[in-house]
């Protein structure tokens, strides 16, 4: 397979690259959810170049899923989630032990356009395992857009990486496959009957954050999309692809949590939610890019605290309404 065949949809078209989301979804990075399907406006007028995701049905991504031997969801008729998380790893940061949910569920989300399918995901692996990922990556032709880490410390070193490629969605998948071979990602399973209870005040960071989260593998989640749509000079980007901020809470016991996650923002939004988060005592861990020609430039910010969770999303409260999210559903 050429790297040609996946990256270029067309002689002198310009490659539509990343970003996360996520949330799941997106999300935001490996915070994924449905409610990730949302979006701006519909008010907003796009330029009549801009080509939009095409509707599909699962059948549709039959063979990508064959492709994969992992299944995924259907997302507004047009994004192709399928989640990444590392259940194997045991991972902790400052001593504590770190639920999938909160920082380590990768994903690869497809979306077909007329020139092509689109592949953005988030890949989760650890520091023996990044160099073997990267190489099968760029012998698929598939581009690395970012390379950072969600926490401060962690035990084992933990990388996540952003993924982005255009073309036949079979041999994306089939070149993405061949990255996941070089990991110990598990085999997918399927979700829980029943979410274990969130030992939160759920209804108090509700209402602190201004809209309903969602339990998740015994994570409170919440996947807000920006009230303004994104494009990358050819396609529009749906917040579904992982183009979302995403806040996790991992309970702790005594209404305590743990926040991880991650906003999205553009250049002049970046200041304001720094301050808005130091000024809750939420520790900033990285400030990265997702992807290399999105409009507007977007840059996403991830954060790491613990405290009593309300408190906490009062915190949250003012650098979420920094960066313009999409009106609560």
């Amino acid at each position: 397979m050429s790297p040609r065949s996946i990256t270029k949809p067309a002689a002198g078209a310009a490659a539509a690259l990343l970003l996360v989301t996520a949330s799941g979804l997106l999300a935001g990075c490996g915070t994924q959810t449905n409610s990730d399907a949302g979006g701006p406006s519909a008010a907003a007028a796009q330029p009549s170049h801009l080509q939009q995701p095409v509707q599909t049905t699962e059948k549709d991504w039959k063979p990508v899923a064959d492709a994969l031997g992992r299944t995924g969801t259907l997302m507004k008729s047009t994004v192709y989630h399928i989640g990444l998380p590392r259940k194997d790893l045991k991972v902790t940061t400052e001593g504590i032990a770190i639920k999938p949910g909160l920082s380590l569920g990768g994903y690869a989300n497809f979306a077909k356009y007329h020139d092509g399918t689109m592949l953005m995901g988030d890949l989760v692996v650890t520091e023996d395992e990044l160099p073997k990922v990267t190489d099968a990556l760029q012998a698929a032709g598939i581009e690395q857009t970012a390379l950072h880490k969600h926490l401060l410390q962690q035990s084992p070193a933990i990388w996540w990486t952003h993924v982005h490629a255009m073309g036949d969605p079979v041999k994306l998948a089939q070149g993405l496959k061949s990255a996941l071979d070089a990991t110990a990602i598990p085999p997918a399973s399927p979700p829980p009957t029943t979410q274990p209870p969130i030992a939160l005040d759920t209804a108090g960071i509700d209402k602190a954050l201004g809209r309903q989260g969602t339990a998740d593998g015994g994570i409170y989640k919440f996947s807000i999309a920006r009230n303004q749509t994104v494009n990358d000079g050819m396609h529009v980007l749906p917040p579904a692809l992982g183009i979302t901020t995403g806040i996790n809470f991992q309970p702790l016991g005594g209404n305590k949590a743990a926040i991880n996650g991650d906003f999205v923002m553009t250049a002049p939004e970046v200041q304001k939610v720094i301050q808005a988060l130091r000024k809750g005592n939420i520790d900033i861990v990285e400030l990265h890019n997702h992807s290399l020609t999105d409009q507007p430039r977007l840059f996403y910010m991830h954060f790491w605290a613990t405290a009593d969770g309300v408190t906490l999303a009062k915190a949250l409260r003012p650098a979420l309404d920094a960066t313009a999210p999409a009106p609560a559903s």
